[in-house]
C-alpha cells in the first residue's frame, strides 16, 4: 500500500507516517524508483502497535526504544494493552458515574459527599511532565518546575494570562505565513516567555512545537484559541528555530 492508502485507512496524516519514517520508527518496507513508499502488512501490523501505545500515552521515543528491543513480543504487547486499556475503561467509567451523580446533585435530586465529587480523576502521573521528561531531560523540567513552586498564587495567575495572551495573537495570526514578519514576531515572544521559565534551545523549542501537532493532548488546549493554532505554531516555531541557529 501507498502512504496516502495507509493513511486513509487508518485515519492520520501523511505527514505522520513521514515522521515515523523520518525518525526511524516506521520504515516502508519499499521504495520504488519514483520513490513512493510501500507499506507491507508487517509494517502495517507495527502501525498498529504504534497507534495502541500512542492512545495509552506512550511518546514515540518510549515506543521506538520498546518496539526495538530484541525482547519484544508482539502477543505479549497486545495483553499488556488490553490489560491497560481495560484499566482507562474503569477509570472513564467511574468518571462518567461522577459526572452522572453531579447533574443528579445539582438538581437537588441527592446530595454527594465531598470525597464522591472526585471519584475517578487519577493524578498520579502527569503525561506532559513525563515526555517532556524523555525529550529534554530531567534537568529543564526540574528548574521549570521549581520556578513555578516559587510563585505565589497571584504570579501564577499572572503567568498564565499572560500565556493565554500570546496564544490570542497567535491565533489572530494564524491566516498569515508563518514565516511573515508579524508571525515571526509573535512566536519570538514565545520563545522568550517559555524561556523566562526553562531553558529552551532552538532545538527543543523546535521539537516543542512538533509535539504541538503529534499529541491530540497538546493540539485539543491550543486549538481552544483558533483552529489549526497548533499547526501554525509548529510550522513558526520550526522557521523560527532554522532562522536564528
Amino acid at each position: 500500500m501507498k502512504v496516502k492508502e495507509v493513511a486513509d485507512l487508518v485515519g492520520i496524516s501523511v505527514r505522520t507516517l513521514h515522521h515515523y519514517d523520518e525518525i526511524g520508527l516506521l520504515k516502508p518496507g519499499n521504495i520504488t524508483e519514483a520513490g513512493y513508499r510501500l507499506y507491507s502488512g508487517q509494517e502495517l501490523e507495527q502501525l498498529q502497535q504504534i497507534l495502541f501505545f500512542r492512545e495509552l500515552g506512550f511518546p514515540l521515543k518510549k515506543i521506538k526504544e520498546i518496539l526495538d528491543s530484541p525482547s519484544f513480543n508482539r502477543e505479549e504487547a497486545l495483553h499488556l494493552q488490553r490489560k491497560m486499556l481495560l484499566d482507562k475503561q474503569r477509570q472513564v467509567e467511574r468518571m462518567i458515574k461522577t459526572i452522572d451523580r453531579t447533574i443528579q446533585d445539582a438538581r437537588g435530586e441527592i446530595k454527594m459527599t465531598n470525597e464522591q465529587k472526585f471519584e475517578g480523576f487519577n493524578f498520579d502521573s502527569n503525561p506532559y511532565e513525563q515526555e517532556a521528561r524523555e525529550r529534554w531531560g530531567d534537568e529543564r523540567v526540574d528548574q521549570s518546575n521549581a520556578k513555578v513552586r516559587k510563585m505565589s498564587k497571584q504570579e501564577q495567575e499572572n503567568w498564565a494570562n499572560g500565556m493565554n495572551a500570546i496564544y490570542e495573537r497567535l491565533a489572530a495570526l494564524r491566516v498569515e505565513s508563518p514565516e511573515s514578519e508579524p508571525s515571526q514576531a509573535a512566536i519570538h515572544e514565545w520563545f522568550v516567555y517559555l524561556n523566562r521559565m526553562g531553558s529552551y534551545s532552538l532545538e527543543a523549542f523546535q521539537g516543542l512545537g512538533q509535539m504541538y501537532v503529534e499529541d491530540e493532548r497538546f493540539t485539543k488546549n491550543i486549538d481552544q484559541f483558533g483552529e489549526g493554532l497548533a499547526k501554525f505554531m509548529r510550522n513558526a516555531m520550526a522557521v523560527y528555530g532554522d532562522k536564528n541557529k
